[in-house]
């Protein structure tokens, strides 16, 4: 299993975004990640990153799709890969109702048609081809000329199970949150994989995004967890799979304890059929650097 690292691009300068993505190359993350959120555009800072950190994979965690038109994500991605020596891993999401109707004025009805109609205009736009592109909601008309960028990898963040066939048959791969090693292996890696094969395609990229934290204090950073994020068991796909997985809520999907049993844990999600980490780390300073080294130290840029 893969490890990388992301970077936290809230209330920091793009320097500091290209700084903390520089010390994570250092320390032996194979990829830095940056999630859309509400500050810095993601796809922009991994141009600056790109340009000024070398040899690091690039990822977004996720670009949702409803607010850029298939033409425009395929011109901002490949202008990334053009940027960076083609280092980009393009994730990207439906986001959900709350966010797309409440903030942007989007419909969010029927999410699933509208993925599969974005991934049947961006994949082929990515690769350097000529789309007519006609659906229900969407339509994407023309072609994007980017000198020297290839199709970076495409992964999508869903847990739903029609978006995950979606994936499987449109896309690379997938991320998911808050999934544990009891979901990758009853749910997630099969549903995507049957549905890739069923597409002609490789077996996906399954990427598990989870908090991780060497402590002693493991049930004091699981509370942290649960204060902060606990409003995720309102949102209908997540609460779907806090269910799946048997948990309460985010708290009971942190990765904690001391070295040997995050180790252990982590490895637990390898066998699950994960292929790559996307660790948070989180506690004190001192604690994220310890669980920076632990990272670190595994086998870094390996499959298991």
């Amino acid at each position: 299993m893969r490890a990388r690292s992301p970077v936290n691009e809230l209330d920091v300068s793009v320097d500091a975004i290209v700084e903390a993505a520089r010390a994570a190359g250092k320390a032996g993350f194979d990829a830095a990640w940056l999630g859309q959120r509400t500050s810095w555009d993601a796809l922009t800072s991994l141009a600056a990153v790109g340009r000024e950190v070398p040899d690091i994979e690039l990822g977004t965690s996720v670009v949702p799709t409803y607010p850029r038109h298939p033409l425009m994500l395929a011109s901002q991605a490949l202008t990334v890969q053009a940027s960076s020596g083609n280092r980009l891993n393009l994730g990207l999401g439906v986001s959900h109702r709350y966010i797309i109707e409440d903030q942007f004025g989007y419909s969010f009805d029927r999410p699933a048609r509208h993925l599969r109609e974005y991934l049947s205009a961006l994949a082929p736009l990515l690769r350097g081809e000529r789309v007519s592109y006609q659906g229900e909601t969407l339509k994407a008309v023309g072609a994007i000329d980017a000198p020297g960028a290839t199709p970076p990898s495409l992964l999508i963040g869903t847990l739903g199970p029609a978006m995950l066939r979606i994936a499987g048959e449109l896309a690379d791969g997938t991320i998911s949150i808050w999934a544990g090693p009891a979901t990758l292996a009853d749910y997630i890696v099969p549903t995507i994989t049957r549905a890739a094969a069923e597409a002609g395609r490789p077996d996906p990229r399954v990427v598990a995004q989870s908090f991780v934290c060497v402590t002693s204090d493991e049930a004091g950073r699981r509370a942290e967890v649960g204060e902060q994020f606990g409003a995720a068991v309102d949102v209908p796909a997540y609460r779907a799979i806090f269910d799946r997985e048997g948990a309460a809520g985010p708290q009971d999907t942190v990765i904690a304890g001391d070295e040997t049993s995050v180790v252990r844990q982590i490895r637990r999600l390898a066998d699950a059929g994960a292929t790559e980490l996307l660790a948070i780390p989180i506690g004190p300073a001192i604690e994220q650097a310890r669980t920076t080294e632990l990272l670190a130290s595994l086998a870094v840029g390996r499959r298991t």
